[in-house]
Protein backbone atom coordinates (compact mmCIF):
# COMPACT_ATOMS: atom_id res chain seq x y z
CA UNK A 1 0.00 0.00 0.00
CA UNK A 2 1.39 3.42 -0.96
CA UNK A 3 1.86 6.12 1.62
CA UNK A 4 -0.56 8.99 1.58
CA UNK A 5 0.70 12.43 0.70
CA UNK A 6 0.45 15.33 3.11
CA UNK A 7 -2.30 16.94 1.02
CA UNK A 8 -4.35 13.72 0.96
CA UNK A 9 -3.95 13.27 4.72
CA UNK A 10 -5.00 16.88 5.35
CA UNK A 11 -8.03 16.49 3.06
CA UNK A 12 -9.13 13.34 4.88
CA UNK A 13 -8.76 15.07 8.24
CA UNK A 14 -10.91 17.99 7.05
CA UNK A 15 -13.53 15.55 5.73
CA UNK A 16 -13.65 13.76 9.08
CA UNK A 17 -13.54 16.93 11.23
CA UNK A 18 -15.33 19.67 9.27
CA UNK A 19 -16.69 21.57 12.25
CA UNK A 20 -13.42 21.33 14.15
CA UNK A 21 -11.57 22.70 11.10
CA UNK A 22 -13.99 25.60 10.73
CA UNK A 23 -13.84 26.35 14.48
CA UNK A 24 -10.05 26.25 14.49
CA UNK A 25 -9.91 28.61 11.53
CA UNK A 26 -12.37 30.94 13.23
CA UNK A 27 -10.40 30.99 16.49
CA UNK A 28 -7.08 31.56 14.72
CA UNK A 29 -8.73 34.33 12.69
CA UNK A 30 -9.95 36.09 15.84
CA UNK A 31 -6.56 35.78 17.55
CA UNK A 32 -4.65 36.91 14.46
CA UNK A 33 -6.96 39.84 13.81
CA UNK A 34 -6.85 41.01 17.44
CA UNK A 35 -3.04 40.78 17.40
CA UNK A 36 -2.89 42.75 14.15
CA UNK A 37 -5.39 45.39 15.29
CA UNK A 38 -3.68 45.84 18.68
CA UNK A 39 -0.45 46.72 16.89
CA UNK A 40 -2.21 49.62 15.15
CA UNK A 41 -2.33 52.72 17.34
CA UNK A 42 -5.11 55.26 17.20
CA UNK A 43 -8.07 52.88 17.13
CA UNK A 44 -10.62 52.50 19.89
CA UNK A 45 -10.78 49.11 21.60
CA UNK A 46 -14.37 48.61 20.47
CA UNK A 47 -13.38 49.21 16.82
CA UNK A 48 -10.51 46.73 17.16
CA UNK A 49 -12.90 44.07 18.49
CA UNK A 50 -15.45 44.76 15.74
CA UNK A 51 -12.74 44.45 13.08
CA UNK A 52 -11.55 41.18 14.62
CA UNK A 53 -15.09 39.80 14.54
CA UNK A 54 -15.59 40.83 10.93
CA UNK A 55 -12.31 39.26 9.85
CA UNK A 56 -13.15 36.04 11.68
CA UNK A 57 -16.63 36.01 10.15
CA UNK A 58 -15.16 36.30 6.65
CA UNK A 59 -12.72 33.48 7.41
CA UNK A 60 -15.56 31.32 8.72
CA UNK A 61 -17.58 31.83 5.55
CA UNK A 62 -14.53 30.93 3.49
CA UNK A 63 -13.96 27.82 5.61
CA UNK A 64 -17.60 26.75 5.24
CA UNK A 65 -17.38 27.24 1.48
CA UNK A 66 -14.17 25.20 1.44
CA UNK A 67 -15.83 22.48 3.49
CA UNK A 68 -18.72 22.40 1.03
CA UNK A 69 -16.24 22.05 -1.85
CA UNK A 70 -14.49 19.16 -0.09
CA UNK A 71 -17.86 17.47 0.46
CA UNK A 72 -18.80 18.01 -3.20
CA UNK A 73 -15.43 16.66 -4.35
CA UNK A 74 -15.84 13.55 -2.18
CA UNK A 75 -19.34 13.01 -3.53
CA UNK A 76 -18.06 13.28 -7.11
CA UNK A 77 -15.22 10.85 -6.39
CA UNK A 78 -17.71 8.28 -5.17
CA UNK A 79 -16.40 7.99 -1.63
CA UNK A 80 -19.77 9.25 -0.44
CA UNK A 81 -20.79 11.44 2.41
CA UNK A 82 -20.67 10.38 6.03
CA UNK A 83 -24.23 11.68 6.33
CA UNK A 84 -25.40 9.09 3.80
CA UNK A 85 -23.39 6.36 5.53
CA UNK A 86 -24.90 7.23 8.91
CA UNK A 87 -28.39 7.51 7.44
CA UNK A 88 -28.10 4.04 5.90
CA UNK A 89 -26.82 2.63 9.17
CA UNK A 90 -29.54 4.13 11.34
CA UNK A 91 -32.37 3.61 8.88
CA UNK A 92 -31.47 -0.04 8.45
CA UNK A 93 -31.24 -0.54 12.23
CA UNK A 94 -34.63 1.20 12.71
CA UNK A 95 -36.31 -0.99 10.10
CA UNK A 96 -34.77 -4.12 11.64
CA UNK A 97 -36.00 -3.21 15.12
CA UNK A 98 -39.48 -2.48 13.72
CA UNK A 99 -39.61 -5.90 12.12
CA UNK A 100 -38.56 -7.62 15.33
CA UNK A 101 -41.39 -6.00 17.33
CA UNK A 102 -44.11 -7.42 15.05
Amino acid sequence: MAEKGALQSAREWVVDHKLRAVGTLWLSGIVGSIAYNWSRPGMKTSVKIIHARLHAQALTLAALAGSALVEYYDHQQGSGSKVHQYAKQFLSSDSNSGQQKE
